[in-house]
């Protein structure tokens, strides 16, 4: 076979080339550029697809069995391969090639071992150091109203407080995720299965623009590449690395978000799920991560911090509800203020036979209360203080 036509001792240029040559997620690829690294194994693939270099392999170098057999299905790819072509249209786009060792590198997908990209391909405002403090909201295409309210209020949440989003730019949950943050003007990151140079799907185009306006869309495939299905599957380990958490808000049964959730918890990654109606077969998939996982209810974007915040430091405030009527007394006070008529007054012989107190106990229990401002007298009577009004502000 001929020498390819670009700098094959280019580090840069050869991890380009072998994101063209091995599909995502090939662990024969990601052993033999642990061990090599990858001008050197782009070398040898040279040669041993010239059937000159298969002494290499039989000769350990490149230290894991079945590397030999995969080039077979490496070698084709390497007819007319012109890495450079690729590069100049992602220069075309305004986007950049991002490698291991690169400033800009997220950290977290070295986690997925060999099974890790060898580069990215990236076009957006934002450097990818935001992954650094980012979480993954996924769900299903075919997603309902309540799950996209619930995508696009969490997605603001986060933005607001300085986390970014990321997602798979799909329609449903993704699409609302990704609104949610552009809504707050919060950068957000949308990983494709294709080339970045075809933003799909197609009816999302205007908001993948609008993500690289502000944030990143990202692909470990050169541009041209096509979004099989295969390449989806793969595009979830990359989103489920590249964040610190993963929350699935609405998935069916089979929905390949559930897929994602795996990935993050096999890294472990916080997982959580959003509860929905029982009788909704949309959020199927997050009450199955509820019971058969260790997948974290979580409702919106404040319980969300608390999977990815230090252990205590990003406690969801409690609810605002009504105060009850015997909330924060202690238990005789709250028998006697039980006892008091809802309505009407009594006096203090009738509130001693209703609450089954002594007398001086319900004497005390009624000074106590009335310096709490929880009764009043009335008379020789005492009754339950009614609420203060309301009145409208004047202006």
């Amino acid at each position: 076979m001929a020498e390819l036509p670009f700098d094959v001792t280019d580090a840069r240029l050869a991890a380009a080339a072998w994101s063209r040559i091995a599909e995502p997620g090939d662990t024969d690829a990601g052993a033999l550029l642990a061990h090599l690294g990858p001008v050197e194994a782009l070398g040898w693939l040279v040669h041993a697809a010239a059937g000159s270099g298969q002494a290499a392999v039989g000769g350990g170098r490149a230290g894991r069995p079945g590397v030999e057999r995969a080039v077979g299905r490496w070698a084709p790819r390497l007819e007319g391969l012109d890495i450079r072509r690729e590069l100049d249209r992602l220069a075309a786009l305004g986007g950049r090639l991002v490698v291991r060792g690169d400033e800009e590198w997220p950290g977290g997908l070295d986690d997925l071992g060999h099974r890790a990209p060898v580069a990215l391909w990236v076009r957006g405002a934002a450097s990818l150091d935001l992954l650094a403090r980012a979480v993954a909201l996924v769900g299903a295409r075919a997603s309902t109203s309540y799950g996209e309210h619930v995508a696009v209020q969490a997605a603001m949440g986060l933005g607001e407080r300085g986390v970014s989003v990321v997602s798979g730019g799909a329609y449903g949950i993704d699409a609302a995720a990704h609104r949610g943050a552009l809504a707050v003007e919060a950068p957000t990151v949308a990983i494709l299965a294709g080339g970045v140079d075809r933003l799909y799907p197609t009816g999302n185009t205007a908001l993948l623009e609008q993500v690289l306006a502000s944030g990143a869309v990202v692909a470990e495939v050169p541009p041209g590449s096509v979004p099989m299905r295969s390449r989806f599957l793969e595009r979830n380990r990359l989103i489920a690395a590249g964040s610190r958490a993963c929350v699935v808000v609405e998935a069916a049964w089979r929905s390949g978000a559930l897929s994602t959730a795996a990935h993050a918890a096999a890294l472990v990654r916080p997982v959580g799920a959003v509860p929905g109606p029982v009788t909704s077969m949309a959020s199927a998939g997050c009450h199955r991560l509820l019971r058969e996982t260790d997948a974290v209810c979580v409702t919106d974007a404040a319980e969300i911090l608390e999977l990815v915040g230090p252990i205590g430091a990003a406690l969801a405030p409690e609810p605002e509800v009504a105060r009850g009527l015997l909330d924060g007394l202690d238990p005789v006070c709250a028998r006697v203020l039980d006892a008091l008529p809802a309505r009407g007054a009594a006096p203090a012989p009738n509130v001693v036979r209703a609450s089954g107190l002594s007398p001086g106990e319900v004497r005390s229990a009624l000074g106590r209360l009335e310096l709490a401002g929880r009764v009043e007298r009335n008379g020789g009577a005492w009754r339950r203080s009614r609420p203060a009004p309301r009145h409208p502000t004047l202006s």
